[in-house]
């Protein structure tokens, strides 16, 4: 009888083993048609005030999925959505847009306005977090061909002290930088070709 039981429990644990990777499939891929819906299908945004995740680093998409989900970053347009997300489904969704290909950065380019926000971003050391490429690390996102309408509305949050859940260290680092600045250096990393 011992042996039965034990042979049944195999066989259930195989069974379960072999239906959880279709049912995690079928979750992350409805996730993922979740975040496809603003941040873009390759996670390279198309909308206004959208963030594109494709080729940030994975440890920072982790960090952000979670501030987010335990509601330490409110996001009004993310409320609810990664309620009982599980931490394995924030590191697979982390990893799928980590590895994800950054889009071609904007071609158009206002050879001053791009001259002057390189000029600022070096005299402001962004390159000193964000690496000298802008690509970002660990925690740290990458800039480097983020959408410059985000790149601008992220610094004036830090500037203003409303980047509540998000690195304090920002806020220091635009503290009393003019909006016209701010607006040069997201210009500038928007058309940065890393």
């Amino acid at each position: 009888m011992r042996l039965l039981s034990v042979g049944l429990a195999v066989v259930l644990v195989g069974v379960v083993l072999a239906a959880t990777p279709s049912a995690y499939a079928q979750i992350a891929a409805q996730r993922l048609a979740l975040c496809a819906a603003c941040h873009g299908a390759e996670g390279n945004s198309q909308i206004k005030g959208i963030p594109s995740l494709a080729a940030q680093p994975k440890l920072f998409l982790e960090n952000q999925l979670v501030l987010i989900r335990e509601g330490m970053r409110d996001i009004p347009a993310m409320k609810g959505s990664l309620d009982g997300v599980s931490d394995a489904e924030i590191t697979a969704l982390a990893k799928y847009y980590a590895d994800k290909p950054l889009a071609a950065v904007p071609t158009d380019r206002d050879a001053e306005v791009f001259a002057r926000g390189g000029k600022l971003a070096e005299g402001m050391r962004c390159g000193i977090c964000h690496l000298p490429s802008y690509l970002g690390r660990e925690q740290i996102p990458r800039l480097a061909g983020q959408r410059e309408d985000y790149l601008l509305h992220s610094m004036q949050q830090f500037k203003n002290n409303q980047a509540v859940g998000r690195d304090s260290n920002m806020a220091a680092s635009v503290y009393g930088v003019s909006d016209q600045d701010l607006s040069d250096i997201s210009y500038y990393l928007a058309r940065f070709t890393p």
